[in-house]
């Protein structure tokens, strides 16, 4: 039996990653996923310049997940640029750089700088239109034509492959707006559905108090309660844009989770609240989960599988 996916030019011995944000922040973070039983990594979604986040507390663990209002703390693309360059050993596993410019311009810059870096060292860029949780900056791919020009102006800057990391959709006629604006962008390769479910607010009874500090509670919400929305638009992406990848996230914690993303058309499969709660061994058992599923259907190969849901015809 084989979990291997061989994508985008690269060989990933299974499908598994961690979500951007989860994990990646430091060299130790990106380290251990190296050394972990995961297919490939990703870096934490950067900015120019190092950023702080939102105040604490901005992470809450839930019974069926979480909520987080991080603001996205990271080191800065240069810190991230030096791992890609000079720290990360590309034998043990492929590599993606998450990156979250505020603003065309932020983005544009950035891809300049990670172009002839990214084809020499054959690393795969992710770009984030799904901040949910910076105040006072709202979600690009909620807006089409801003998603369209910094589409645009990535495509032009970056010249290269590479993916975008999306919200959820909730309604069938954004599914079809957001898939023809990507089909328009041959670049675009593959499509990470979903990043968290935005603006959740959690109360807790016994303290009549929200859980998280920023933006007065709100957040994003993660973790199982999100798995069949999540399902719901790799599924979507899949159906509607046929020439490119789609990776899926949200709500992975067993190996059934994974099949269940599989079956609706992820190529890829990212793993965000449950390995921030158990640790990088989460990929072990995730991939003997996976084959044990597999095994009892009496698949070999993941592509056997892959994107054949089935749908209730009478």
């Amino acid at each position: 039996m084989s979990l291997e996916v061989n994508i985008l030019n690269q060989r990933f011995e299974n499908p598994f990653m961690n979500a951007a944000g989860v994990m990646c922040t430091s060299t130790e973070d990106l380290q251990k996923l190296t050394a972990s039983a995961s297919g490939s990594l990703i870096t934490k979604s950067c900015t120019p310049a190092l950023r702080e986040g939102n105040p604490e507390p901005r992470y809450k663990m839930l019974p069926l997940g979480s909520i987080n209002s991080m603001g996205l703390p990271n080191l800065g693309f240069d810190f991230y640029l030096d791992y890609v360059t000079s720290t990360h050993d590309y034998s043990k596993k492929p590599l993606f750089f998450s990156m979250s410019g505020l603003s065309v311009e932020q983005n544009v810059e950035m891809c300049s700088k990670l172009k002839e870096i990214a084809a020499e060292k054959s690393v795969i860029l992710e770009l984030n239109l799904s901040c949910p949780n910076v105040p006072g900056k709202p979600q690009i791919a909620y807006d089409f034509d801003d998603m369209r020009k910094y589409l645009q102006a990535v495509s032009d800057a970056y010249q290269r492959p590479f993916g975008v990391k999306m919200p959820p959709y909730f309604d069938m006629a954004h599914f079809d707006s957001a898939a023809a604006v990507l089909n328009d962008f041959e670049l675009v390769h593959f499509i990470t559905c979903i990043n968290s479910v935005g603006n959740a607010l959690v109360v807790d009874v016994e303290t009549e108090s929200v859980v998280i500090k920023p933006k007065n509670g709100f957040g994003g919400l993660g973790g199982e309660y999100v798995l069949p929305t999540a399902l719901a638009n790799v599924n979507a992406f899949f159906t509607r844009c046929p020439s490119k990848l789609v990776f899926g996230c949200g709500g992975v914690s067993k190996g059934e989770d994974a099949f269940a993303h599989i079956l609706a058309g992820a190529s890829m499969v990212q793993v965000g609240t449950a390995l921030h709660s158990e640790g990088e061994g989460i990929f072990a058992r995730l991939i003997g989960e996976l084959k044990e599923v597999m095994s009892r259907k009496g698949y070999t190969t993941l592509d056997e599988f892959r994107g054949k849901l089935k749908v209730i015809d009478n």
